[in-house]
């Protein structure tokens, strides 16, 4: 039997969990907004909230035919906000699961409502965020429009899985009767406006119209697109909902599809209103025959309270194998002592044919009482297994201390099954406590996940490989889902390695400056009671040996705790098996939030479903952000771990091909079709930034800013959106590493003899196309074997100058030779140019490509996404017609004042009064100079003519 000990341990940020929204006859319930609990008491926050929702549900009965409202919301009040009667308490609502986030953005730039959207076409988002300015600054109507409008915007693209018309390409060519142009990329468009570029110094502004690029032959850089204020168009919401004419979504009479836009990128050129009529929201539905919602929306106010846990431990006879008592305890110890909050209760049960209370709740107030808790951890196993004991007996725990167990939770851990589960699922769902399931091995119980499934907890999964961290890892990743990072413990490494007799394991873990705060280098090891030889180097090489570290052989300890806030830059490690045999060494950091003003990066990964049936693929997620803000140019590895069989290692990617819907979003991501059996999986990732290279971003999915409008012909400007540096965004992050669990999913419908190559190759989303003199180059990143994975085995490029033909029949367009034309490695960039045949190239051609690949068993992609090769040959810059060549404003328009943008002397068209003084006093001017001359002419010849005609 292997003992384990450890020198301190870790924490991973949260898996991402998912919303509890229902739909019940055409009404959305259990709809959840959580306010950030680091935002002071305003109750005004709670008052627009609920008025926004109120008239954004009669918006969105009304933009979708009378089918959807929304009926039940609740709010979460943050727990240091004064408690008030009509408070009730949270019960498996929590701020990390909630549908709508309150909350500052980092940086403190700008108020872009946006919904966190991981997924394809159809697909659920994560979140929306709003920023209390957002919901109290009212001088923000005239950039968004009303809230409502915003909320039912949003609300599409986190329910429906929607995108944006205007995020992709601000520009592209268009020719209608044979006479091409530039148009703005927008749905419907029968939107007017006019292309205006606006320049600030100080206080100045100038303001004129837009010129051609030389390059892309499209407006130049800057450019706006500037909409009147009076439109026709009813369409769309997913475009620009601030319009006032603006009451409906893009449906296939009104939906632009030759726009470059993420909408027919992402969803195959269909409308908005398409996507939405193919979801079980709308199959699950008819239209209610009102003109408003048969319900007013109902609120209710939940707050938050201290977090209590109660630990539900299996002792039964089978966690004596494989050493599974001493790894709980082990991983348990690193629970109580570093990833619980302080303030936290908590309590411990025990658990096999019976259970008993080892330990009632205990309030974390100091480092002895995490100590003492230790001392209730079972260090035995024998008996039974009978799950359902265990979960009343933690009821029984909580309910000692809060008769009311709302909002409470619950870490049940077991290795076993029991058949009688069945009996208390009633009961757990029904508890308002939330469960987080641990299975540990082959043969736990397959019905554990459902308590996870009905209170909304975390489904984890560790195996009996010593060399994973598993079990370590499911309980690091059991962390507050208050919302306040700043508590919560951040993981930066977790390895571990088979070492051989006196060989070294070594490594480097950066600390950056978003951390530092009680920091803990822990080091386990499986072989003899002594530890191995440790060294540990600091940036500015101080160095630890192992006789810093405080060791026991009963219980894991804060062994090295850094004093203060640990140095940034690089900590090196060095370890020793001193040990007579191999064993397994393992290295594990945690810190925590180095100021409560900076927030530090932070990782949340996922697969894309708990469940899944072979053959079809899953998608891994990692979320790397700070702050809201998405965190770029960061390394990600995924380590995938089956139930039967070695790990897979994989690479995620955010640039915006195979899996990654969207690039430089933060969102890395890849597919995953390494299915080694039935069973359950688990997830972990690693994650390294270095400053050279990593940056921040802005989120994707955002309402439209508006940077102007035209009203009366007179045009009004808004303030520019404010943007950070590129220096300024960069010199904040800086290097770093992060480690992250995923959480557990199940695998079902694996052959068991293997099976042949049934995943195709991914579809092309990158697509590019422009002339080059009289020949086509193409761009796109090369797809794999099977999806993101390997190599293609060969190209089919059609084209034609009608877009339909591409879309709706690819296999009878025209062809393009690819002979010469060998894929290259998923990932790749392709180049690809050619001389088109058989076309007339002249201003005004539009030709439309797409592409599939085949891999070696003759599996062919999708079509790809449909793009445009246009020449256009801009007309020569000619005075405009209707707006000055520069006007130049009084003062740069603020957020409070936000009409005041052009002087007084714009009338309608955008004509200077001035300029029409100047031409038509210009004008008498020559006509009396002219009537001068003449005179003059007249008079010299009368003088020639005789002197009775001298005056």
């Amino acid at each position: 039997m292997r003992v384990f000990k450890s020198l301190v341990l870790l924490f991973l940020v949260p898996v991402v969990r998912g919303s509890m929204v229902q739909l019940k006859n055409a009404g959305y319930e259990d709809i959840v907004i959580a306010i950030n609990p680091e935002l002071p008491e305003n109750h005004n926050i709670i008052r627009n909230i609920q008025d926004m929702v109120k008239e954004a549900s009669t918006y969105l009965f009304t933009a979708t035919k009378q089918r959807f409202f929304f009926k039940a919301v609740k709010i979460i009040i943050p727990l240091h906000w004064l408690p008030k009667p009509e408070y009730l308490s949270v019960k498996t609502e929590s701020y990390d699961k909630a549908d709508v986030i309150v909350a500052n953005s980092f940086l403190k730039y700008g108020d872009d409502p946006y919904t966190l959207q991981y997924g394809g076409c159809g697909e659920k988002g994560r979140y929306i965020h709003f920023t209390p300015n957002f919901l109290l600054n009212d001088n923000l109507y005239n950039i968004y429009g009303s809230r409502a409008k915003v909320f039912v915007h949003e609300w599409a693209h986190l329910r429906w899985g929607v995108f944006d018309y205007n995020n992709d390409a601000p520009f592209y060519v268009s020719v209608n009767s044979g006479n091409a142009s530039i148009e703005a990329t927008r749905c419907s468009a029968d939107v007017t406006g006019q292309y205006i570029v606006q320049t600030c110094t100080g206080n100045s502004c100038t303001t004129r119209e837009c010129k051609y690029d030389e390059q892309t032959k499209l407006y130049e850089a800057g450019c706006k697109f500037i909409p009147n204020k009076i439109q026709i168009s009813p369409a769309s919401i997913m475009y620009m909902q601030s319009l006032p004419s603006v009451v409906e979504f893009c449906d296939q009479s009104t939906h632009n599809e030759k726009a470059t836009n993420m909408q027919n990128k992402i969803c195959n050129y269909k409308s908005t209103w398409e996507v939405i009529m193919n979801t079980t929201d709308f199959s699950n539905t008819s239209p209610i025959n009102s003109s408003s919602p048969p319900f007013e929306t109902s609120f209710s106010l939940l707050q938050t309270k201290d977090r209590v846990v109660c630990l539900v431990l299996d002792v039964s006879g089978s966690m004596d194998w494989n050493n599974r008592i001493n790894r709980l305890y082990q991983a348990a110890e690193i629970f109580l002592l570093q990833i619980i909050e302080m303030g936290s209760w908590v309590g411990i049960v025990t658990f096999h044919s019976t259970a008993q209370i080892a330990c009632s709740l205990r309030q974390i107030v100091s480092e002895n009482v995490r100590r003492d808790l230790i001392t209730y951890l079972p260090t035995s196993a024998g008996g039974g297994t009978n799950i359902c004991q265990g979960v009343y007996k933690g009821f029984e725990v909580i309910k000692q201390k809060y008769p009311n167990p709302d909002g409470s939770e619950i870490v049940l851990l077991t290795d076993g099954k029991d058949s009688s589960m069945s009996s208390c699922l009633s009961e757990v769902k029904n508890s308002g406590s939330i469960i987080h399931t641990i299975a540990l091995g082959p043969s736990a119980a397959p019905e554990l996940e459902q308590f996870s499934d009905m209170t909304g907890g975390l489904k984890l999964y560790a195996t009996d490989t010593v060399d994973s961290n598993g079990l370590t890892d499911a309980f690091s990743g059991i962390s507050s889902g208050s919302g306040n990072i700043s508590e919560q413990s951040i993981q930066l490494e977790s390895t571990a390695l088979s070492v051989a007799v006196k060989q070294w394991m070594n490594g480097t873990v950066t600390v950056d400056s978003t951390v530092g705060k009680d920091t803990f280098f822990v080091v386990t090891w499986d072989g003899i009671t002594t530890p191995p030889d440790i060294l540990l180097q600091d940036p500015k090489g101080k160095e630890y040996r192992t006789s810093n570290f405080t060791v026991s052989n009963l219980n894991l300890r804060t062994a090295l705790q850094i004093a203060g806030t640990a140095e940034v830059g690089d900590w090196l490690y060095w370890m020793q098996n001193n040990h007579v045999a191999p064993q397994v060494i393992s290295m594990i950091v945690t810190s925590r939030a180095a100021s409560m003003d900076v927030p530090p990066v932070t990782v949340k990964a996922h697969m894309n479903k708990d469940t899944n049936n072979f053959p079809n693929p899953m998608v891994i997620y990692a979320e790397v952000s700070q702050g809201f803000l998405p965190v770029l140019g960061a390394t990600v590895m995924a380590t995938v771990e089956p139930q039967t069989g070695s790990a897979v290692e994989l690479k995620l990617l955010d640039d915006g091909s195979g899996a990654d819907i969207t690039k430089n979003d933060g969102i890395y991501s890849k597919y995953f079709t390494s299915f080694k059996g039935n069973g359950r999986y688990n997830l972990k990732v690693h994650i390294q930034g270095r400053s050279q290279t990593v940056r921040l971003g802005r989120r994707q999915s955002r309402a439209l800013y508006v940077p102007g409008y035209i009203e009366n012909g007179e045009i009004k400007m808004n303030a520019p959106r404010p943007e950070p540096s590129d220096e300024e965004i960069q010199a904040k992050l800086g290097s770093f590493n992060r480690v992250a669990t995923g959480g557990s999913f199940v695998v079902e419908n694996v052959p068991s003899g293997g099976f042949t190559d049934v995943f195709p190759p991914c579809k092309i989303t990158d697509l590019e196309a422009q002339f080059e003199e009289d020949k086509i180059h193409l761009s796109w990143t090369a797809p794999g074997n099977d999806l993101d994975e390997g190599q293609a085995d060969r190209y089919i490029i059609k084209m034609s100058e009608n877009f339909l033909d591409l879309r709706n029949t690819f296999d009878n367009a025209t062809s393009v030779n690819t002979s010469s034309l060998v894929p290259k490695p998923a990932g790749t960039k392709e180049s690809f140019q050619f001389k088109p045949e058989n076309i007339t190239i002249e201003n005004g051609t539009i030709i439309y490509f797409a592409i599939r690949a085949i891999d070696s068993a003759s599996l062919i992609s999708e079509v790809s996404n449909v793009v445009q090769a246009a020449l256009f040959v801009p007309p020569k810059e000619s005075l405009p017609e209707t707006l000055p060549t520069e006007v130049i404003t009084n003062s740069v328009p603020t957020l409070g004042s936000l009409t005041d943008t052009l002087p007084t002397d714009v009338i309608n068209d955008g004509v200077n009064v001035s300029i029409i003084v100047l031409i038509v006093t210009g004008s008498v001017i020559a006509v009396l100079i002219a009537v001068s001359i003449t005179i003059c002419i007249l008079h010299k010849k009368n003088r020639k003519g005789g002197p009775e005609l001298r005056m």
